[in-house]
C-alpha cells in the first residue's frame, strides 16, 4: 500500500489552517465581550462615586476625600474589602439557593447590555426583537432575589424577596406598553433601528417630545425596577432589617450591590436609546453627528464622540435619579402596588392606544 504523503501534507495544513480560523473568531468574539464588562465596571464605579458625592452635596456633608483623590478609588476600596471579607453561609438555610441567587440577578442583568448601542455600529448583538429581549432578560433578575430570600431561611429576607418579585411584576407590566409604543413609531424593536429613526428628525425628533407621557411613565417604572427610593421596599432597613441581603456578607453582598448600579446604567442607557436619540445630539444649525462623521464610520474619534454622548445623556439621566432618592421619603408597599396597577397601567395602556391611533391615521 503506497502512501501519498502530498495528500497527507495538504490534509493536515487543511485542518490546521481551519483550528487557527476558529481560534481567532474566538478571539475576535471575546474582545469585545472584555471590552464591554470592562466598560460596564468602570462606569458602575463611576456612579458609585458620584452617588456619594451627589448624596454629600444635598445633605450638605462632606462625601467620601480620603481614597484617592477627591475619594475617586473609595468605590473600589470598598469592592477590595468587600472581596477579602469572611463568606458566612446560614446554617439551617438552602445553601444551593443561597449561593447561586446573586449570580442570577448580576447574570441576567449582565445580559442586558448586549443590545445596547454606544455608538454607530458599536453594539454586540443587533437584534431584530432588541428591546424586548431586554423587557424579558430583566424578569429574570426577580428570580435571583427571590430564591436568595428563600434559601436564607430568615423571615425578613423571604418577605424581601417577595416584595422584590412582587414590585417587578407590577412595573414591567406598564413599562412594556411604553416600549411597545416607541417600537411603533420607529417601525422596529431593534435599538439600533430605534436610535436612527429618531436621528431623522433632528433634536425635535426624539421620542422624549413625541412620547412625554410615555417617558415619564418609563422612568417612574424604571426607578422602581432598580428598586430605587421611593421604591426601595424589598430593603428597607425600618421593616426588614436588609431584605434578602440580610444573610449575606463578603462577596456574595458585593455581587448585590453591584447589581443594583448594574440595573440603574442599564435602565439609563435605555432611556437614552428609547428616548434620548442615542449616540445622535442634532441641535439647531449644528448637526453634530455629520460635524464628526457619526452617521458613517466616523474612524476612531467619531466612535469616541458617539460614545461620549450616549454616556453623557446616560449620566444626566442617573444624576435626575441619584437627587431622586434623597428628595422623596419612601412609599409605603400598598402605594407602591396601588401606583402600578391603579395608575400607571391605565396610563401606559391609553398612551399605547393614542400612539397606535395616530399610526394608523398617518398611513
Amino acid at each position: 500500500m503506497i502512501i501519498d504523503t502530498t495528500k497527507l501534507q495538504a490534509i493536515n495544513s487543511f485542518y490546521r489552517s481551519e483550528s487557527l480560523k476558529e481560534v481567532y473568531g474566538l478571539v475576535w468574539l471575546l474582545i469585545p465581550i472584555f471590552i464591554l464588562v470592562l466598560g460596564i465596571i468602570i462606569g458602575v464605579l463611576v456612579i458609585v462615586w458620584l452617588e456619594r458625592q451627589i448624596s454629600a452635596g444635598v445633605q450638605q456633608r462632606i462625601g467620601p476625600e480620603y481614597a484617592g483623590p477627591l475619594g475617586i478609588l473609595q468605590a473600589l476600596a470598598d469592592g477590595t474589602k468587600l472581596l477579602f471579607k469572611e463568606d458566612l453561609l446560614p446554617s439551617r438555610g438552602d445553601i444551593y439557593l443561597f449561593s447561586i441567587g446573586p449570580s442570577i440577578a448580576v447574570i441576567a442583568i449582565l445580559l442586558s447590555y448586549l443590545v445596547i448601542p454606544f455608538g454607530y455600529h458599536l453594539v454586540l448583538a443587533d437584534l431584530s426583537i432588541g428591546v424586548f429581549l431586554w423587557i424579558a432578560i430583566s424578569s429574570i433578575a426577580p428570580i435571583g432575589l427571590l430564591m436568595s430570600g428563600y434559601g436564607s431561611n430568615n423571615k425578613y429576607s423571604f418577605l424581601g424577596g417577595l416584595r422584590a418579585a412582587a414590585q417587578s411584576i407590577s412595573y414591567e407590566i406598564p413599562l412594556t406598553p411604553c416600549v411597545l409604543s416607541i417600537s411603533l413609531l420607529s417601525n422596529s424593536s431593534s435599538t439600533v433601528d430605534i436610535v436612527e429613526a429618531q436621528a431623522k428628525y433632528g433634536f425635535w425628533g426624539w421620542n422624549l417630545w413625541r412620547q412625554p407621557i410615555g417617558f415619564t411613565v418609563f422612568f417612574i417604572s424604571s426607578l422602581a425596577e432598580c428598586e430605587r427610593l421611593p421604591f426601595d421596599l424589598p430593603e428597607a432597613e425600618e421593616e426588614l432589617v436588609a431584605g434578602y441581603q440580610t444573610e449575606y456578607s463578603g462577596i456574595k453582598f458585593g455581587l448585590f450591590y453591584v447589581a443594583s448600579y448594574l440595573n440603574l446604567l442599564v435602565s439609563s442607557l435605555f432611556v437614552t436609546v428609547l428616548y434620548l436619540g442615542g449616540w445622535n445630539l442634532s441641535i439647531p444649525h449644528i448637526l453634530i453627528p455629520e460635524l464628526f462623521g457619526l452617521n458613517e464610520m466616523g474612524g476612531v474619534f467619531g466612535m469616541t464622540i458617539g460614545i461620549f454622548i450616549t454616556l453623557a445623556k446616560a449620566y444626566l439621566f442617573l444624576f435626575i435619579s441619584i437627587t431622586t432618592r434623597w428628595t422623596l421619603p419612601r412609599m409605603r408597599m400598598d402605594q407602591l402596588l396601588n401606583l402600578g396597577w391603579k395608575f400607571l397601567l391605565p396610563i401606559s395602556l391609553g398612551n399605547l392606544l393614542l400612539t397606535t391611533s395616530f399610526q394608523l391615521f398617518s398611513l
